[in-house]
């Protein structure tokens, strides 16, 4: 018989996530602390949002607190391959062939510059 020892996250009487360390749960729920009290900013945001939007908002920022941070104090974006994040972005790629021009080269609009 093996024994599990869990650490079991709830808020307002829900199971929210449960982890096999104290150190994660305990950030965790750290998080979700911070994610309320941003939650709570945002309604006071000039920008109308939908409902629960804000509180997605709220969620992410949480969860990106540490780029959110660096944002902040250095007034830069990090760079997006360094840094930490906690959520993968993933890019969909729309690839659009023509059969009838496989090798031919896309072409883009050209600037226009005086000539000095």
């Amino acid at each position: 018989m093996a024994v599990e020892i869990k650490y079991v996250v709830v808020r307002e009487g829900q199971e929210k996530m449960s982890f096999a360390s104290k150190k994660d749960a305990d950030a965790y729920d750290k998080m979700l602390d911070l994610a309320e009290v941003l939650s709570e900013w945002l309604v006071h945001s000039p920008v109308a949002l939908e409902e629960g939007q804000n509180d997605v908002l709220a969620m992410w920022m949480a969860e990106n607190k540490d780029v959110l941070s660096s944002v902040l104090k250095s007034g830069k974006l990090p760079d997006l391959e360094s840094a930490t994040v906690s959520d993968e972005i993933a890019v969909d790629e729309v690839v659009v062939e023509d059969p009838i021009s496989d090798d031919k080269v896309a072409e883009h609009p050209r600037k226009r510059t005086k000539a000095a």
